[in-house]
């Protein structure tokens, strides 16, 4: 998006909160911009993340992915030195936490949004994540079993929507008015 229509955008939306929320204390939110602690996501995060859970035969995966995509400071590398607690903050708990945090591991790398090299921390230390558009348009290619076309054309459309250039767009035929 060209930085003078992000700009217009992001002043209508200013000047709409205002007016929803005149006496608002700017303190109370938390802005990405001006806190410690951030990691950019992309837009259709929750609907890759659905995606994954459906492709997943029943295990759900996305809250391991999601905790390892807010620990990868946008370098898309995680170390994996402290596995109880990503097991913890992925949702697991109790005596099986670990090896079901380590089986939703090994399903993010055999459905390829992931791949885990060993380590100190044994066979599972460093994790690498992928591009998710680029995963879910070879699952698709591939016809992956429990990824829906109607979700894969959803994130098509809104990634057209959205103007995300992730995907080569070659075989969408572009239409000028």
């Amino acid at each position: 998006m060209a930085s003078a229509q992000k700009s217009e955008i992001i002043k209508k939306q200013l000047s709409l909160r205002k007016h929803l929320w005149p006496s608002l204390d700017e303190n109370q939110l938390w802005v990405r911009t001006q806190r410690d602690g951030f990691i950019t996501i992309p837009r259709l995060m929750p609907l890759i993340m659905q995606i994954m859970d459906a492709m997943s035969k029943g295990k759900p995966v996305s809250s391991t992915y999601f905790e390892l995509w807010c620990r990868s400071y946008d370098l898309c590398m995680v170390t994996l030195s402290k596995p109880h607690e990503l097991a913890f903050h992925s949702g697991f708990s109790g005596q099986r936490a670990l090896s079901t945090w380590k089986e939703r591991l090994k399903i993010l790398q055999e459905l390829g949004f992931i791949d885990v090299k060993p380590g100190p921390n044994g066979p599972m230390s460093y994790v690498l994540l992928w591009n998710p558009y680029h995963v879910i348009q070879e699952l698709h290619k591939k016809k992956q079993p429990g990824l829906a076309e109607d979700a894969y054309n959803a994130l098509r459309a809104r990634m057209i929507e959205i103007k995300a250039t992730d995907l080569d767009m070659e075989d969408e035929e572009e239409v000028e008015f």
